[in-house]
């Protein structure tokens, strides 16, 4: 078993100071980079170590020869590469593989495989996986064979990059004289976002529940799953709150996703965790869409419900070690739903927001998590995702986690920028969410009467903002004892 005793971390924000706290929580050295404006960042201030990797805001995170370096410099054994930025690039776990160190994920040859989505439909209907029906790459083909293709497989299509993610590189085509003008408008997105214009097409599933189902594997072949998340209210294909486990899956539905996302992964000899990511439509019919060869973002609803924590779980499989938990050690203990608090104005679709954090009071009490990188002062640069905090509620029932996420939602505040917790208040408050009926298009087909909604809370009065200037300096201080007491 290799013996990890620092780590450096290629990311930023709120899962590098994730990564930093697991690194804490077994003694391990953490190493933290960043670029120029991410010099007062918290990930920055809390880890072992931190250097530098260069003033422009993106190259730095992307600069996988330099970040080897760095990690080969100050003497880490191992690289956690997180999420976005490089997490899922098969070259940069080859060359930490060959510079001698950890890469703490799935061999670089298996992100190679599931990283292009077009390869891995390929080995999931080779292994006997349903996929959606639909095609090889197009991009050789001319026009009218690809809309021969849209009209075998049935209108609506939708047109999806093959090294896409992220809800980028995505068109939904209904009829067919868009076909064209939309296929050079996804290729053009899949060259801009992922340097590969590789674009193929699937059959539109309509209004499908996004069901994902977490994988934990070690080096020897031992896979197990963690239960599954509701990823179903999204917009624009981006997931904006996740439950788990599902509050409309069935336990017979459950145990057949689960041994199937269990068999996807073995299928290409996956270790360390994943996701496995289905599409479930109204009949229970469910469809394999792409596996995450990563920690996802919302990895902390399942570590809510199972007391599993996947990013020591990460470093422990890295490391070498067998996986001492079985199928059956497995059962969810309630419910946790979380919500995506980022940076953006849903009332003026979605805009970006930026500037100065003059207050941060993140919601506290029972049974509520928060994953942040915020502080008070802290200044939102314009250059990287717009993800400010995950708010991570837990209940021993569906019912009563809603109520929990819906008082945490009013009592966090973020003042300064503008954010998405006005938008999120309107969708936990709304029949259709507390009764589980929604799908992949609750959102955006909802978006007007949620707009208008989300108007009562904009300027909602923070009740306990007097008081939380007081209670969150006790909280920091009682965290930092307890860190301290554990090192």
């Amino acid at each position: 078993m290799n013996l990890i005793r620092k780590i450096l971390i290629a990311n930023r924000g709120e899962i590098a100071v994730r990564v930093v706290r697991a690194c804490r929580d077994l003694h391990i050295e953490s190493v933290a980079v960043y670029t120029k404006p991410d010099r007062e960042s918290l990930h920055v201030r809390i880890a072992t170590e931190a250097y530098e990797i260069g003033e422009h805001p993106m190259n730095g995170y992307l600069d996988g020869a330099k970040i080897v370096e760095i990690a080969k410099q100050c003497g880490a054994d191992a690289i956690h590469p997180g999420y976005g930025f490089l997490s899922e690039n098969y070259e940069f776990a080859k060359l930490v593989e060959d510079a001698g160190l950890i890469f703490i994920g799935p061999k670089a040859d298996v992100i190679r495989k599931m990283g292009n989505k077009n390869i891995a439909r390929y080995l999931m209907r080779k292994n006997g996986i349903p996929v959606v029906p639909g095609t090889e790459a197009i991009n050789h083909e001319n026009i009218d064979t690809i809309k021969r293709y849209a009209k075998q497989i049935g209108y609506p299509v939708i047109l999806k990059a093959s090294g896409g993610g992220g809800g980028r590189g995505i068109r939904e085509v209904h009829k067919e004289e868009d076909l064209e003008r939309l296929l050079e408008d996804c290729k053009r997105e899949a060259k801009a976002f992922f340097n590969n214009e590789e674009v193929f097409m699937e059959k539109l599933v309509i209004n499908p529940r996004h069901i994902e189902f977490q994988i934990l594997a070690d080096n020897y072949g031992n896979v197990i799953h963690l239960m599954e998340r509701d990823c179903s209210i999204q917009r624009r294909h981006q997931k904006i709150i996740e439950i788990a486990p599902s509050p409309t899956v069935s336990e017979n539905l459950r145990k057949t996703m689960g041994v199937t996302a269990v068999a996807a992964a073995k299928a290409v000899g996956y270790s360390n965790v994943g996701t496995v990511e289905f599409l479930l439509d109204d009949y229970n019919n469910f469809y394999f869409m792409e596996m995450n060869t990563r920690i996802q973002v919302e990895h902390g609803v399942t570590e809510e419900i199972t007391g599993v924590d996947l990013i020591v779980r990460q470093i422990r499989a890295a490391s070498g070690e067998i996986l001492d938990l079985e199928q059956s050690d497995i059962k969810a203990n309630g419910f946790a739903i979380e919500a995506r608090i980022t940076a953006e104005d849903a009332s003026k679709n979605f805009l970006p927001a930026l500037g100065k954090v003059v207050g941060y009071y993140p919601a506290l009490g029972p049974s509520v998590r928060v994953d942040s990188h915020l502080y008070k002062d802290y200044n939102v640069p314009p250059f990287y995702d717009s993800l400010l905090a995950k708010l991570i509620v837990t209940g021993t029932s569906y019912d009563l986690a809603v109520n929990k996420l819906e008082r945490a939602l009013e009592e966090f505040s973020i003042e300064g920028i503008t954010t998405t917790i006005p938008l999120l208040l309107a969708v936990v408050k709304g029949r259709e969410f507390r009764r589980g009926f929604f799908d992949t298009s609750y959102t955006d087909k909802n978006m007007a009467s949620l707009v208008k909604e989300m108007e009562k809370y904009k300027n909602k009065a923070n009740k306990f903002k007097k008081e939380d200037d007081l209670h969150i300096v006790i909280a920091e201080a009682v965290r930092m004892f307890e860190s301290e007491n554990k090192r």
